[in-house]
């Protein structure tokens, strides 16, 4: 019993002795980002697809399918640019 106090109050002492150790040391890693966030919306079904522009029956239609997606297409560049804007700024 007494060898067994001993060892136990040896032990207790020996833990106390242990070196301090360093203070822990921050890394930084660069983690990626998306820029665009998962919920942009997907772009639009365009009137004036090839298929569309070949199958027009005259001209008068050829232009009324691409007067209808022009805005389409200026509407999505603009959110398009505004999406990626500050994915500009943030890259080196």
């Amino acid at each position: 019993m007494k060898v067994y106090a001993a060892l136990l109050s040896a032990g207790s002492l020996a833990a106390c002795a242990t070196p301090d150790l360093p203070p822990p040391i921050e890394i930084k890693v660069p983690v990626p980002v998306p820029c665009v966030s998962a919920d942009f919306p997907k772009p639009p079904t365009y009137p004036d697809t090839r298929e569309a522009l070949r199958q027009a029956p005259d001209q008068a239609e050829f232009t009324r399918l691409l007067a209808a997606g022009w805005p389409l297409r200026e509407a999505r560049l603009k959110a398009l640019e505004a999406a990626i804007e500050p994915c500009r700024k943030t890259s080196p």
